[in-house]
């Protein structure tokens, strides 16, 4: 191998932390090491490539350094491993959602009288909770391994929020036996404290899916990223008045995008087409929920 390129604070911290420079750059199959490559020692996989994020910056104008938050690096260390070790696809579609929108505005008053604000996600939560209850297969994890799928008896759904100091994801434990008042209350009380740094650590693992909704924000899709050890996230963005062919004529219909992203190593694509299907009919027609 060439001769062993490391800048003088790299192999200061090398010899901080005990690390061999000349083996390290045999497993990562090059001769340039960098400071990440000491921070993350070898986790990254054999000939992964990550000059392109060595560069001083400041040589090309003035910059402002700014250390992500504690949050916001965990966040990112979670999103980073399962970019890289997750197979995941993600399958689009649209929820007619003309009804329920109208059922929502129509008991606006009696949640206002209780001092709660029914938002269109408790629906959707409520959706997702029974879907997963249909399709079991969505609420599951993988065992480290890879070897057991772990088919969970609970359904909490993790909700991703936000915040000034990164993203956070609360979750909403035994959802499915839940009506849309209590989730919108506990969506509204986790959201609030998760701004405010008052998350419990209790209240933020043990999901079953995560769903991410950008509704509020705008867009006409998007690509979530799955948080592990889950096995699919749902996006959601925001709803629009469309067109829609009812078989005789066009006529305006209020449609939700979703975007389910699943793990490929367990789920199909014929599975999420499924899953979704029957997701988009409940937002549809949500006297079903009841059924």
């Amino acid at each position: 191998m060439p001769d062993l390129i490391a800048s003088p604070s790299v192999r200061a911290l090398a010899a901080r932390k005990g690390v061999d420079l000349k083996e390290l750059a045999r497993k990562l199959g090059r001769n340039t090491i960098l400071r990440e490559d000491i921070q993350i020692g070898n986790r990254w996989p054999q000939g992964s490539e990550t000059t392109a994020w060595d560069v001083d910056h400041s040589a090309f104008g003035p910059v402002i350094e700014e250390p992500l938050s504690r949050f916001a690096r965990l966040a990112a260390e979670n999103l980073t491993s399962a970019a890289r070790t997750v197979p995941s696809v993600t399958h689009h579609d649209s929820a007619e959602i003309s009804v329920l929108e109208a059922f929502r505005r129509s008991i606006g008053p009696e949640a206002e009288g209780r001092g709660i604000r029914v938002t269109a996600l408790a629906f959707q939560i409520k959706a997702m909770a029974r879907a997963l209850r249909e399709f079991p297969k969505f609420n599951a994890s993988l065992s480290h391994d890879g070897m057991v799928l772990i088919k969970k008896s609970y359904v909490n759904i993790g909700v991703a929020v936000d915040t000034p100091h990164g993203l956070m994801v609360p979750v909403i434990r035994n959802a499915d036996r839940k009506g849309v008042f209590t989730l919108a209350e506990e969506l509204s009380d986790l959201a609030g404290r998760a701004r405010n740094r008052k998350v419990r650590p209790d209240e933020l693992g043990g999901g079953s899916m995560t769903v991410s909704s950008l509704g509020g924000i705008g867009g006409e899709a998007f690509t979530p990223i799955i948080n592990p050890p889950e096995l699919a996230i749902l996006g959601i963005s925001k709803a629009v008045t469309r067109p829609l062919w009812n078989g005789e004529a066009f006529e305006p219909a209020f449609m939700l995008p979703l975007d389910l992203t699943y793990d490929h190593r367990v789920i199909n694509g014929a599975e999420a087409a499924r899953f979704l299907h029957y997701l988009c009919a409940l937002l549809k027609e949500p006297a079903r929920m009841l059924i």
